[in-house]
């Protein structure tokens, strides 16, 4: 067996909660190597931004974390452009208790393409998930978060690589017991809490000071939201940036 280094990293498409166009609907696209494998939600905005960093390439597998729209809109689009290009079925990891949910928001629109009767699931592979699945070489766990009712949204880990919370309130039960020393922390993030989303003074009083020394904030209002976390000592990702993770290994015969 011969161990190869492997680079991951984390691109993100925009950082905002879906209500300011100059942060764009959070989504990220987890790299290997520094090619697209695989992109975490998909909201208004984030196929454009992905063609224009990925010189034209549609997704070659999404998972979604939640199904509000901010979050999913732009699969309607995604399933246009599968279509029209030829393109093979595109893997769609969705966590079991969300795909009713998703076929009833998006893929119930009788007769949603004329030319060859295309229907919203002919674009896609659906691979149901409910606690791990592996794509390519790696092996994601999710993770039921505070967003909503139970069961509504998930966080993604890549264990030794990263974790990205998805839309929640704080859960120090997974930030204190589940994640390793080595991953980097994506957490959700505004200026004011509410019943679905963490605000900032949550940080501080949920977490643990190691904790908080290695998050890195998204899904923020606006600009000036994020440079004011920014200014309370946090990392706060920004639209189009690039966030290098820690290398990883893969195995080979």
């Amino acid at each position: 067996m011969t161990r190869n280094s492997v680079s991951y990293s984390l691109f993100f498409t925009g950082t905002g909660s879906g209500g300011n166009l100059s942060v764009g609907s959070s989504a990220a696209v987890l790299e290997k190597n520094g090619s697209p494998l695989l992109l975490v939600d998909c909201g208004p905005g984030t196929l454009n931004a992905y063609a224009e960093h990925y010189n034209g390439q549609l997704p070659a597998a999404i998972f979604l974390t939640h199904c509000h729209l901010d979050h999913i809109a732009d699969l309607e689009i995604l399933t246009v452009r599968a279509r029209l290009r030829k393109a093979a079925p595109i893997p769609l990891f969705v966590p079991v208790s969300l795909i009713t949910l998703l076929h009833q928001r998006l893929a119930t629109y009788p007769g949603q393409m004329a030319e060859g009767d295309h229907d919203f699931w002919q674009s896609f592979q659906l691979r149901p998930v409910s606690d791990a699945f592996r794509y390519g070489e790696e092996d994601f766990r999710i993770h039921p978060t505070r967003h909503h009712g139970p069961g509504s949204s998930f966080a993604l880990q890549l264990p030794g690589v990263f974790f990205y919370s998805g839309d929640t309130r704080p859960v120090p039960e997974l930030l204190h017991h589940v994640v390793s020393a080595e991953e980097c922390l994506f957490h959700d993030c505004g200026l004011d809490p509410n019943p679905s989303h963490t605000g900032l003074d949550d940080l501080a009083r949920e977490y643990r000071p190691d904790i908080c020394q290695r998050l890195t904030l998204y899904h923020y209002a606006d600009e000036s939201a994020g440079d004011i976390m920014s200014k309370a000592g946090y990392q706060v990702v920004r639209p189009g940036q690039t966030i290098q993770l820690r290398p990883g290994t893969s195995g080979n015969e």
